[in-house]
């Protein structure tokens, strides 16, 4: 990993000298924009709106829009006047307990490093945050922006928690919720047994970007000149709309089952018939028995020649119609 910037933690009169490595990468398959006919690159100019001319990056400034057509024009010069562009600190304000932190807040994650000269008071805060059982509040300058952080312990290693300010957080308005729902008792107790059906540990390493692998199949089959093939559809869970306890107690069957069985149901696994899909299915059967009584009328093949006299002797004498049809079965052989 490169270190992406470097400074200090300083809280009270100590100071520890440390890098900053980013804790986390995307791993999403990335793609270019191409021409569909040839596979060309699709390429994007910088041309200015006024005068029509491409425009290098060295000519490029940061405008700020007064809104009708006026425009404020900050150059570089303008940026390193700012107090934060010098700033090479990660300031502690507050330790706090962790719970106290919104998990909304959070942005991005990074790891600190210790300069040589830094392990001692490194482990000294580490350890120190582990034993109160805190967090600490910091401010840090990255990218030309203050950001509000946390410190905190992961596996050892101090890790930094960039946050978005509180006025970056929308508020959830969404005041129907509150208004002509009612959950009546039996529902929430199902409810409650169903996630303690499913209840458990955390393990990330048990959960895969299934999108993403498929993708790369794709891909793969693509290059390997293979057909791609579609994977069977998944059987889509019935609305909770139409009977909610029924899909709850179905649902705490299932996930018991699974438990029983010795692990979770896998992702993609067919939702087996509930109460609702199965009361479904009856009704499309007998809606479809009753077609069928109606359907000879209008759909029946006629009969043949040599079809009708044999009805007509079955119904005739249906005891002793045997008989007369294999007698001349041995005749024809």
């Amino acid at each position: 990993m490169r270190a992406i910037w470097k400074g200090a933690v300083s809280f009270g009169l100590v100071s520890i000298g440390v890098k900053l490595y980013s804790a986390t990468e995307e791993k999403d398959i990335r793609f270019h924009q191409v021409h569909r006919t040839d596979g060309g690159r699709i390429r994007y100019k910088r041309v200015c709106s006024v005068c029509g001319e491409e425009v290098a990056y060295d000519d490029i400034a940061k405008g700020y829009d007064l809104g009708g057509g006026e425009m404020v024009i900050l150059t570089d010069e303008d940026f390193s006047d700012l107090p934060l562009a010098s700033t090479r600190a990660i300031d502690v304000h507050q330790f706090v307990p962790a719970e106290q932190v919104d998990p909304i807040l959070y942005n991005r994650a990074y790891y600190l490093e210790p300069e040589d000269v830094a392990a001692k008071p490194y482990v000294l805060l580490r350890d120190a945050l582990v034993e109160s059982n805190r967090v600490a509040i910091v401010k840090v300058a990255l990218r030309q922006k203050e950001q509000l952080a946390t410190l905190r312990v992961r596996d050892g290693v101090l890790v930094l928690n960039t946050m978005l300010w509180p006025d970056e957080v929308r508020e959830a308005n969404f005041g129907f919720l509150d208004e002509g729902i009612t959950v009546r008792r039996q529902e929430l107790e199902m409810a409650t047994s169903l996630i303690e059906s499913m209840s458990g540990d955390f393990n990330p390493e048990e959960y895969t970007d299934e999108y993403r692998a498929a993708l790369q199949r794709v891909i793969d089959a693509k290059v390997s000149g293979q057909e791609v093939v579609a994977p069977a559809e998944v059987e889509e869970a019935p609305s909770a709309a139409i009977d909610l306890m029924a899909a709850l107690r179905a649902s705490v069957e299932r996930a018991r089952a699974a438990r029983a069985a010795g692990g979770a149901p896998p992702e993609h696994e067919p939702v087996p018939p509930t109460p609702i899909t199965a009361a479904k299915s009856a009704k499309k059967a007998t809606k479809t028995a009753d077609e069928e009584k109606k359907a000879p009328k209008k759909t029946a093949p006629r009969k043949t020649a040599e079809e009708k006299p044999a009805k007509a002797t079955a119904k005739a004498a249906p005891k002793k119609a045997a008989p007369k049809k294999a007698a001349p079965a041995r005749r024809t052989a």
